[in-house]
């Protein structure tokens, strides 16, 4: 990469979140083919969202590298995961798979062109990891901002999820990068219509696949460039470039042959509004239910042209579900705004406060004009 500003932490990133891509590929197929426990891998979250010991696992990985290559004392991470759970005497157990699994990752570091520890991590280093990971970021300085299994029932259903991990400077997102292990590179790979839905195949490629299975989607701020790169399998190195290709939205700005994303989660999400206005703006085609950020993804690759979110009332959208994300796509030509048709605000927090209503993305602006104009139509009679 070149020197310009974040290029070195683009670098970084880019490795890292390929180290963690790997790692949840190996957990998530060891519950899917039962080798591990389901009740001692997967538990419930006050909030009732589930945790895995990939969650745990990629944010102390991505902790220690981040920390590691430069320095802790100047490393700011905002994350989802606490130590909470691990730290109880009866997750013993659990935390001994987690300290395995980090090490375990760690140990393949030079693979990737990073520096692991020289020797093996014990449960107070990796707890030590996953806790520094406590910013609340805000309007100033540097912080990276970490999911690290953005859509855990995806994951231990064998299906989407992602890797995300952002940098914001002063407020604003700078850098964003997408590990997708089962979202594919090529559009062709991905039939629309087929359950209405993106899916996966949790299976280890065959060499003509090699470029196919698994990416990792990455962007630098002002750069009017998105990239994507697959997957790293077997015994191969990491190598820069790593067969990276350029994304770019669709440039679909027709609403009757626009596709449109929208979570597949009831819970904090409300699919007959956005059903309505789907309808009222002349959407055609039946929405892609997608987990987590591999929407995002979706929009920026150009697989779909619309993603839209508005969360049932008291629910507050976090940063880390975004960042990454919004960033992306914007860089790759589309367009990103809450439903009032204002840029969201990663300077506040850990949430994105004041948001209007609800997120809308768009792969334009003639299409992002008009579901604007649809929401402000259609909002005092709806019962969102």
């Amino acid at each position: 990469m070149d020197n310009d500003k974040y290029s070195k932490e683009l670098n970084v990133a880019v490795r890292v979140v390929h180290m963690a891509c790997g790692l949840c590929q190996k957990v998530q197929k060891g519950l899917l083919c039962n080798t591990f426990d389901d009740d001692n891998e997967v538990k419930s979250k006050d909030d009732d969202s589930l945790v895995t010991i990939a969650d745990w696992s990629v944010q102390a990985t991505v902790s220690w590298i981040l920390s590691n290559t430069f320095g802790s004392e100047k490393v700011s991470i905002v994350a989802e995961e606490d130590v909470q759970t691990l730290s109880k005497p009866e997750a013993a157990g659990l935390l001994g798979k987690v300290v395995s699994t980090v090490n375990e990752c760690l140990a393949e570091a030079s693979r990737y062109g990073l520096k692991g520890p020289d020797k093996s991590l014990g449960p107070s280093e990796i707890l030590e990891a996953i806790s520094r990971c406590n910013s609340n970021g805000g309007p100033l300085g540097r912080h990276w901002v970490l999911d690290p299994v953005d859509g855990t029932l995806g994951f231990v259903r064998g299906d989407q999820y992602a890797v995300a991990l952002a940098l914001i400077d002063n407020g604003e997102v700078v850098v964003g990068l997408l590990g997708c292990p089962n979202y594919h590179m090529k559009r062709d790979r991905h039939n629309k219509e087929q359950q209405n839905h993106i899916s996966s195949e949790v299976s280890e490629p065959s060499p003509p696949d090699m470029l196919e299975e698994g990416c990792v989607m990455y962007t630098k701020k002002g750069t009017g460039e998105a990239w994507v790169q697959p997957m790293i399998y077997g015994d191969r190195k990491y190598e820069w470039p790593n067969f990276a290709k350029q994304v770019r939205v669709s440039p679909i700005d027709d609403p009757a042959l626009a596709t449109f994303c929208e979570p597949v989660e009831r819970a904090n999400s409300n699919h007959s509004y956005a059903a309505g206005l789907a309808s009222s703006v002349g959407l055609r085609n039946k929405p892609l239910r997608v987990y987590s950020m591999v929407k995002y993804a979706a929009i920026a690759q150009g697989d779909a042209e619309i993603f839209m979110k508005f969360a049932r009332a008291g629910y507050k959208e976090k940063i880390w579900d975004h960042a990454a994300g919004v960033l992306i796509v914007q860089e790759a030509g589309g367009v990103v705004t809450d439903a009032g048709g204002r840029p969201l605000d990663f300077s506040k927090g850990i949430y994105l406060e004041c948001l209007d209503r609800g997120i809308v993305v768009c792969s334009g602006d003639k299409l992002h004009e008009k579901l604007i104009g649809a929401v402000y139509a259609s909002w005092e009679s709806s019962s969102l």
